[in-house]
């Protein structure tokens, strides 16, 4: 009985306890959730229904560290709202809660706000390229570069190449704070520069450009052509050889080859090079090539066999020609070439008047080494007979005509004789024969004709045998039929009796005489 009082009263006890403790609602946490750095901001929190005269501390920490008080409020009796005014700094970035506790008093348990994220802005400062290799390449290579800045977060980038936007392409490629370039070319050479940028509350804008990079991109040498004239020296020949690229910064060094043996090599400041060789006239002597060079890469011309051949005869001219609607000639294409001859030159005559490069119905195109071309208008100035003189550019002393070919309106238009011989026995061949297969239709209608009437004939006489043959067989083979009577036995049946006979004697000589009167 003793122990069940003494428990009763123990359960009063801490009843009255728990009753008299005072329990705290959630304070809320509210205010901007952006601002910039070391700007000064006003958060609040704010906490409800207060029935205590306690004083109420409120203090403002990172969610989850509470090993740092960033602000601290305490609320007096009558107060519901607590202000943190801060000078912004990196430490407040992310989420803020605000624990609020009686003062003094660790009985009562403390209240957390729901987390309020914070954004700080610091404005973006001291953008900077940071090239990690050389300024100037050759083309082909790769570029990155970096942007980077001494202050700032949530920075944007953009990339600009003398003074213009660099967007995005299968070669250029952005993203955080670089800029690679793969196969940088010749167009990718300039001042570069980065600008950084920031935003706050899409209002105001931080941004900082940085200074200028000067990249550099050489051009590779281009492939060079190799190709040589003749001169004559005295008594001897000298081969001028030429090498020359289009394009490639500067300087170059050309190398000359004959066959695998180096002959020449020279660097310049220019994009073509000559060297000089002597030549045996009408003898190959090897092939020739051309290197250049201008960074780590060589470009080869093409092997040019070294050989140089006089003109020889015979010199031909044949052509072709343009017509127009109504087949009329109005245009002629002459062609010149020799049988021989590397290095020839071409000059054309109208009848003894040598024609230059163009005249007011004629154009002359020379292809060296292969032959010269005149093109004409055909018409009454044109008239004329044309040839064509060939020789040796480094040596005059030779020279080879060509046959005379004229050339006339009339004697263009007018059809050779050989077509018209061509055409006519043609048309001779065709008629033959024409003829030829109507004879042949007339004589295999005719024996076919023939060869049915044999077979009809055939036919019929067959069908006869066969129908006697029929008869006959039937004759014999049936014992009933009658045979037929011969002819003296059928003679003798159709004779008359004698008692016929004097029966039909009377009255034949009656008919007789009735005859013979009325004949008279």
């Amino acid at each position: 009985m003793f122990a069940f009082i003494y428990l009763v009263i123990l359960g009063l006890c801490c009843c009255t306890k728990e009753s008299n403790e005072v329990q705290l609602d959630r304070p809320r946490l509210n205010g901007p959730s952006v601002a910039v750095l070391y700007d000064v901001v006003d958060l609040y929190c704010e906490i409800l229904n207060l029935e205590n005269n306690e004083t109420i501390l409120l203090k403002l920490f990172r969610k989850d560290d509470r090993t740092e008080v960033l602000a601290d409020y305490p609320i007096k009796p009558g107060e519901e709202m607590g202000v943190f005014p801060r000078e912004i700094k990196e430490v407040y970035e992310g989420y803020l809660e605000c624990v609020a506790s009686i003062q003094n008093n660790t009985e009562i348990n403390a209240t957390v706000s729901q987390p309020h994220f914070f954004k700080v802005v610091e404005p973006v400062k001291g953008a900077e390229i940071v090239n990690t290799g050389p300024t100037e390449f050759f083309e082909g290579s790769n570029l990155e570069l970096q942007c980077k800045v001494a202050a700032g977060n949530y920075v944007s980038y953009q990339w600009f190449l003398n003074g213009h936007l660099i967007t995005l392409s299968p070669f250029h490629w952005i993203g955080d704070n670089r800029l690679i370039i793969s196969r940088a070319s010749s167009k990718d050479s300039g001042s570069y520069m980065c600008q950084a940028e920031n935003v706050f509350n899409e209002t105001k804008v931080f941004s900082s450009n940085s200074s200028d990079v000067l990249i550099t991109v050489k051009v590779l040498v281009s492939t060079p052509d190799i190709s040589f004239t003749v001169v004559k020296d005295d008594h001897n020949y000298l081969a001028i050889i030429t090498c020359q690229s289009e394009r490639g910064d500067l300087p170059i060094t050309f190398s000359l080859y004959k066959s695998k043996e180096l002959i020449f090599n020279k660097t310049l400041s220019e994009r073509h090079v000559t060297f000089k060789v002597p030549v045996v006239l009408d003898q190959h002597s090897g092939y020739l090539q051309c290197q250049a060079k201008n960074g780590q890469q060589v470009a080869y011309s093409r092997w040019l066999p070294f050989e140089i051949v006089s003109v020889a005869g015979p010199v031909t001219v044949h052509s072709d020609h343009d017509m127009a609607r109504n087949y009329a000639v109005v245009r002629l294409r002459m062609y010149c070439k020799a049988a021989r001859g590397t290095h020839p030159r071409f000059q054309w005559y109208l009848n003894q008047t040598p024609l230059l490069d163009r005249g007011s119905f004629y154009y002359v195109v020379d292809k060296p080494p292969e032959q010269s071309i005149l093109l004409l208008s055909v018409g009454s100035s044109s008239s004329g007979k044309y040839r064509c003189e060939v020789w040796d550019s480094f040596d005059n002393s030779t020279i080879i005509s060509s046959k005379s070919l004229y050339v006339g309106k009339e004697v263009l238009n007018r059809l050779p004789t050989s077509v018209v011989v061509v055409v006519f026995s043609c048309f001779t061949v065709l008629v033959l024969l024409v003829l030829f297969c109507c004879l042949s239709g007339v004589v295999f209608r005719v024996k076919q004709h023939q060869q049915k009437l044999d077979s009809s004939l055939e036919m019929d006489q067959k069908l006869v045998a066969s129908e006697d043959d029929m008869d006959f067989a039937e004759y014999c083979e049936d014992p009933d039929v009658a045979r037929a009577p011969r002819e003296d036995e059928l003679y003798l049946e159709s004779e008359a009796s004698e008692d016929e006979w004097t029966q039909i004697e009377p009255e034949r000589s009656t008919l007789e005489n009735l005859a013979d009167e009325e004949s008279n």
